[in-house]
């Protein structure tokens, strides 16, 4: 079973900046793409970012390109999520996922970490 569990969230002021961090239980964790996601109170969640596992490239939503940077340690097993100049609209519950090639879906998911952005 594997386990994504994610830390660093908080309250910001706007402008602010964050670093989310989320740690896989799995020790093939390099080969597999991971997502970070994120959630609003009365909204559907939707993608902020993801890594491949291989060449480490980057795919950002247009609504955070140029603010936040994806980035992984295939030693540790962790993936980050530098969040700058936070906006209030920013403000959400972030989870991270892992890609599963076969089944063509993330698969795994963490519980979360909660970002408030004040404005």
């Amino acid at each position: 079973q594997v386990q994504l569990v994610e830390s660093g969230g908080g309250l910001v002021q706007a402008g602010g900046s964050l670093t989310l961090s989320c740690a896989a239980s799995e020790r093939t964790f390099t080969t597999y793409t991971m997502g970070w996601f994120r959630q609003a109170p009365g909204k559907d969640r939707e993608f902020v970012a993801s890594i491949s596992g291989s060449d480490r490239s980057r795919t950002y939503a247009d609504g955070v390109k140029g603010r936040f940077t994806i980035s992984r340690d295939n030693v540790k097993n962790t993936v980050s999520l530098q969040m700058n100049s936070l906006k209030p609209e920013d403000t959400a519950l972030y989870s991270c996922a892992r890609w599963s090639p076969t089944a063509n879906k993330y698969d795994y998911w963490g519980q979360g970490t909660q970002v408030t952005v004040s404005s």
